[in-house]
């Protein structure tokens, strides 16, 4: 039998291009919430800025987040534009604890104007958590039914989404997380920006959220910056 899992979704506020601040709010995000696993939007560390520079794992600036997550004994998934092994840029997700930081997932399906830049990544992947099998996407993925299939596919049993919505498609939202909950008995969460961005998005969804195993909402945040909402999954 799998452990309680305590698990918290979160939207500072983001300063565009300002990786360095953006860490520091990420941090005091996860010494507040109490959380194993601290989840942040798309781009969290950089704005949705599709010119901002890729973020290295080893980047000087991810220092206090990396001594958050040590204080907390949390794991936090944060956005980021990342550069490949093979030299191509992606959408990514960083996965920092105590021991810093380190590439987890890049984004599969592309939309807008970011294929111009970006490269989609390899697809579907699992991140473990003290036995939990996370599988992650951004944004768009979650979208995609083929790719909460393939994940749960992976022996995912949560499934977390780092996203970004204009500030009308809470529905959008909300039939996404609770189709994939409902078709493949995950639990959902959701961490969706909140405040104003790059890339026109001037008033943005917030309202980050888990989604039980068949589709009911557990928790979810406000439209408001700074919010931390926690979750145990039992």
């Amino acid at each position: 039998m799998r452990e309680p899992l305590a698990i918290a979704v979160a939207q500072p506020v983001c300063r565009s291009h300002d990786v360095g601040a953006n860490a520091s709010a990420h941090a005091e995000a996860v010494r507040t919430a109490g959380a194993r696993v601290v989840v942040f939007p798309e781009l969290s560390l950089t704005g949705y800025e599709l010119n901002a520079p890729p973020v290295a794992p080893e980047d000087p600036r991810l220092e206090p987040l990396v001594r958050a997550c040590a204080e907390a004994g949390a794991t936090a998934l944060v956005g980021a534009p990342v550069r490949g092994g093979n030299g191509a840029e992606h959408i990514g997700m960083l996965a920092v604890d105590g021991g810093g930081a380190a590439r987890t997932y890049e984004k599969t399906w592309l939309g807008g104007a970011e294929p111009e830049r970006f490269t989609p990544g390899a697809g579907p992947a699992v991140f473990v958590v003290d036995g939990r099998r996370l599988g992650l996407a951004i944004c768009k993925d979650l979208g995609v039914a083929a790719h909460a299939a393939d994940t749960a596919g992976l022996g995912a049993d949560v499934y977390v989404a780092t996203t970004l919505e204009h500030a009308h498609d809470a529905d959008v939202q909300q039939q996404r997380a609770t189709r994939a909950a409902a078709e493949h008995g995950m639990w959902v969460v959701v961490s969706s920006f909140a405040g104003p961005t790059g890339g026109g998005y001037t008033r943005t969804l917030g309202r980050s959220g888990v989604w039980r195993p068949g589709g009911a909402l557990a928790a979810q945040a406000g439209p408001e910056p700074g919010a931390v909402v926690r979750m145990v999954l039992d």
